[in-house]
């Protein structure tokens, strides 16, 4: 915060000249006790009535609400050797972004602490939540209606609404985010001024109005329209990851591509890098040959869009990632899926981060809800790969697109998984799959059609898919059912 913004700010809280929920105004006090009970209080305090920030402000006259000065030191305060802040920071649990600051007001010394509100959990010290009410400090659950309350708004609070820069000023919101990008990407004329362009981010939920005049960078607006990811210390590990590899193992690796811009402005650019690195294969018509890519474009735009818009976002020091080997490619994102990787293809996805979702498909970089997976098994099944792979490990979601292969050479699961998906796109477009439509799918002959017979009949011991009545057959005429159908 530079001086020209810290002086509005400490005018505007004073001109208030009274404590909120949000905001404590003191003289000289300075327990550090309390303080830190203050913290917790005006945190949870701001959550309730959904601001970002809360504040104390030292240096303000009891009875008038003047700037009068204090004799505070912050800097000079010590618990036991230990710098205030830090032993403040450490109290605090979960520990938030504590930011102190100190100047003058027209000849005044006064110190601010300017701290974020709690989000996911009320914000305790020394493992104890405190709540302020009006002016008064209280420990939360000698307030239940309010903690109830609480709880209630934190279970509601979304990454993208948080925070990512503070105290912006109209110059650094257009040096820091690609605003015509915006405009173009949603087919809107480019407003006459620079006013109109920050009422129009205001509305859209990518900036916001700051406590001093100036403005806050939302995660929304960040993690889309950056010009660089890594000017914002939260986003910075959450640049979309592009590497690959000889041969079908990690062990070398032959080149990485970070994309540091916003999802917004690096998606397209992304798919686009990642489709002319992959490997082609040669189709021979009767009068040319053609190249084409081993991997369907719109599979891996679809993929790619599915890790970044569903990552989880407090899964720190991690990122959505593309992996490209010689035998496959594998895209990942932080953070476990939602719902079952069986019923990808048919449930209505649920996303953590419905907001960034949302301006996503407005934005044309992602589909409608639902149609995203389909249309991923569609292409598989039209270049005649085999079915895609998709599992859940310890923290994260894995999508795996596999190189072309001959059935002879894919094992009794990779046959299994191809069957399911296939009954499952059948099903959600309307048709059902047969010993026939099978066989078109896996490139078998018509007369193996006992081979597909028996591909069926390992899907349904797996309960993957089901015949179509009540009697179990696998003949060449029967229909069959994925098994939530």
């Amino acid at each position: 915060m530079n001086a020209s913004d810290f002086q509005n700010l400490v005018k505007n809280l004073a001109s208030l000249c009274k404590e909120t929920e949000w905001l404590e105004l003191k003289h000289n006090k300075q327990n550090p006790q309390e303080i830190g009970e203050y913290i917790s209080a005006l945190s949870n305090g701001a959550a309730l009535l959904r601001r970002s920030n809360a504040y104390i402000l030292w240096g303000i006259e009891d009875s008038n609400c003047r700037i009068v000065g204090t004799k505070f030191r912050p800097r000079e305060v010590k618990i036991k050797g230990q710098e205030l802040e830090s032993w403040l920071v450490l109290q605090l649990d979960p520990q938030i972004d504590l930011r102190i600051y100190e100047g003058e007001i027209d000849g005044n010394y006064v110190v601010l602490f300017e701290f974020a509100s709690a989000t996911h959990r009320p914000i305790r010290f020394k493992s104890i939540e405190y709540i302020r009410l009006g002016s008064y400090k209280k420990k939360l659950q000698d307030c239940p209606e309010k903690e109830r309350e609480l709880w209630r708004i934190l279970g509601q609070t979304t990454f993208e609404k948080e925070v990512a820069m503070k105290n912006v000023s109209a110059d650094q919101i257009f040096t820091l985010l690609d605003c015509p990008a915006y405009f173009d990407l949603m087919k809107l004329p480019y407003p006459e001024n620079r006013l109109g362009v920050l009422q129009r981010l205001i509305s859209e939920n990518l900036i916001i109005q700051s406590d001093s005049g100036d403005y806050d960078i939302l995660n929304l607006g960040a993690i889309l329209f950056a010009k660089n990811l890594e000017n914002f210390d939260r986003l910075a590990r959450k640049t979309l990851r592009i590497i690959f590899y000889r041969g079908d193992s990690r062990i070398d690796t032959i080149k990485e591509h970070e994309v540091k811009k916003g999802y917004a402005l690096g998606f397209e650019e992304a798919v686009t890098y990642i489709n002319d690195q992959l490997p082609q294969n040669e189709l021979i018509g009767e009068a040319f040959r053609q190249e084409i890519r081993m991997y369907p474009k719109i599979a891996v735009r679809e993929l790619v869009a599915n890790a970044l818009i569903h990552q989880d976002f407090t899964i720190s020091g991690t990122s959505s990632m593309v992996e490209i080997f010689a035998n496959r490619v594998e895209i990942s994102n932080p953070g476990l899926p939602l719902i079952d990787i069986l019923r990808f293809i048919d449930e209505t996805p649920r996303s953590r981060n419905e907001i960034l979702a949302k301006l996503m498909r407005r934005l044309n970089l992602c589909e409608e809800r639902g149609t995203g997976i389909d249309k991923v098994i569609f292409q598989i099944e039209l270049f005649q790969l085999p079915a895609p792979d998709f599992r859940k490990t310890n923290q994260s979601t894995l999508a795996i697109l596999y190189g072309s292969k001959k059935l002879k050479e894919m094992d009794s699961k990779e046959r299994t998984r191809a069957t399911y998906q296939h009954a499952s796109l059948q099903h959600v477009i309307g048709k059902k799959m047969t010993n026939e439509s099978l066989r078109n799918r896996l490139g078998i002959k018509t007369s193996s059609y006992s081979l597909a017979s028996r591909i069926i009949r390992k899907a349904i011991q797996e309960k993957l898919v089901k015949p179509q009545g009540s009697k179990v057959g696998v003949g060449k005429s029967a229909f069959y059912l994925p098994f939530w159908a």
